[in-house]
């Protein structure tokens, strides 16, 4: 249960701490570019999305904890960057496909979140694998 928790909390404050910066600041231009797909700043759901992120990261590290064998870093590392891809293909291109969003940000979304969870497997690797 312990290495639920750990887990749990470093994934979710990387999560957090990397959607700032990414999305916060280095997409910003092309969110601004396309104002129309999203709800007015005043009007975005930020605890909404904190709770999806949080429930994300708990199920994240249970599969993690419950389900991988031989953990450690590179058990991490690998878990995090086969998610990433399952996850990054149906929210990038799969939004993509049905938006009209430009290509550059349904590749950047991919590209994020291929980094984020496996800076969150990394992490997986080292705290919840004790």
């Amino acid at each position: 249960m312990k290495n639920l928790v750990v887990g749990t909390i470093a994934v979710f404050i990387a999560w957090m701490a990397m959607d700032f910066v990414f999305h916060g600041n280095m997409l910003k231009g092309l969110y601004e570019q396309t104002a129309s797909l999203w709800r007015p700043p005043g009007e975005m759901k930020m605890g909404v999305n904190a709770l999806a992120v949080f429930i994300a990261a708990i199920m994240f590290t249970a599969i993690y904890v419950w389900l991988v064998g031989n953990k450690g870093l590179m058990r991490g590392l690998l878990y995090g960057l086969l998610f990433g891809i399952a996850v990054g293909v149906g929210a990038g291109f799969g939004s993509y496909a049905f938006m009209p969003m430009p290509y550059e940000l349904a590749l950047s979304w991919f590209g994020i979140i291929v980094v984020e969870y496996l800076v969150a497997g990394g992490l997986l690797g080292l705290f919840a694998s004790k």
